[in-house]
């Protein structure tokens, strides 16, 4: 009886960019790497990730999916480190003017949490 090859999962898509979840699809298309994906389905409960067809690959997957995220982070980086130099980069005001109902509730919501968690100590 022959044993087919577990699948293994490499790559977590929750809260992931859609450039960042393409890039690691290109590099395990690449390197003729088999995959498959799941999605979070219609109510999110699920797991949004990425397998691979084969665990026995996984060291090597994994070794150059972290190779591309430390590149990545590096890249990131540099271009938030230039949009500050330039004067570019977002700032809690920019926040603040593009969502100010969001902005303004979660600081409210803060502020109650703040309230109710010192409270019970000056009283």
């Amino acid at each position: 009886m022959r044993e087919e090859p577990m699948s293994a999962l490499i790559f977590k898509l929750k809260d992931v960019p859609d450039d960042e979840a393409d890039a690691i699809r290109a590099l395990l298309q690449t390197h003729n790497l088999a995959f498959f994906e799941t999605s979070a389905g219609r109510w999110h409960i699920s797991l949004a990730a990425i397998w691979l067809e084969d665990e026995a690959q996984l060291d090597y997957a994994r070794s150059l999916i972290d190779a591309y995220e430390v590149e990545r982070e590096q890249q990131v980086r540099a271009d938030y480190q230039q949009q500050c130099e330039a004067g570019q980069a977002p700032t809690f005001v920019d926040l603040l003017l593009r969502r100010p109902l969001q902005v303004g509730l979660t600081l409210i919501l803060a502020g109650f949490m703040l309230y109710f968690s010192a409270a019970p100590f000056f009283t």
